[in-house]
């Protein structure tokens, strides 16, 4: 009984050893989207308020947990006006839903990665899974550092921005219902 309560607590203790805590550094991580805009041109936004954090027991992040949110008033499209219309109702109705959520895990399978979860915009969750490219770990002087870009395409008409004038001219919509989503994270070890 006693070998078996040892081992017992040296799995349980090697695990909560083996666990790192790790938070988005803002000045060097950037939350992105692309749209096409009139059928010709693609136009980029951003959320500048957001948190990330994610926990890992594995050196290569396979299984690790991440949690993420952005301000949905922190958005910036480079045009006062149109970043308000975003805001709004037709979009992502930042008053009533504030924010848009992502809650998942890095899933690795042979080399290759992918982030796994449940996106929230407005009122609607629904699963995705964004490719995820890991861009390694260093340790900065100040801690550990893990690089990772994640990229990804949703349907934003199943998320409930509706919004689809079209365009006179070829029939196709003003706004793509297409969103690439492309985030560029830079992690911090949180130090215990």
């Amino acid at each position: 009984m006693k070998l078996l309560m040892t081992l017992f607590l040296t799995v349980t203790l090697s695990s909560l050893v083996a666990q790192t805590n790790w938070t988005a550094d803002k000045g060097h991580t950037n939350i992105k989207f692309t749209v096409t805009h009139m059928m010709i041109a693609e136009v980029d936004g951003e959320f500048k308020d957001f948190e990330a954090k994610m926990t890992s027991t594995k050196d290569d992040f396979d299984g690790s947990e991440i949690e993420f949110s952005a301000k949905v008033a922190s958005i910036n499209s480079g045009n006062e006006r149109r970043d308000n219309h975003l805001k709004g109702d037709d979009f992502f109705n930042a008053e009533m839903y504030p924010e848009v959520k992502f809650k998942g895990k890095v899933q690795k399978e042979g080399a290759k990665y992918y982030l796994v979860g449940d996106f929230t915009m407005r009122d609607v969750t629904k699963p995705v899974k964004f490719d995820l490219k890991y861009n390694g770990t260093i340790n900065g002087g100040r801690g550990k550092k893990a690089g990772f870009k994640v990229m990804g395409t949703v349907d934003r008409f199943d998320y409930n921005l509706k919004w689809d004038r079209t365009v006179e001219a070829g029939g196709g919509l003003v706004v793509s219902k297409e969103v690439a989503i492309t985030c560029n994270v830079e992690m911090n070890e949180v130090k215990q």
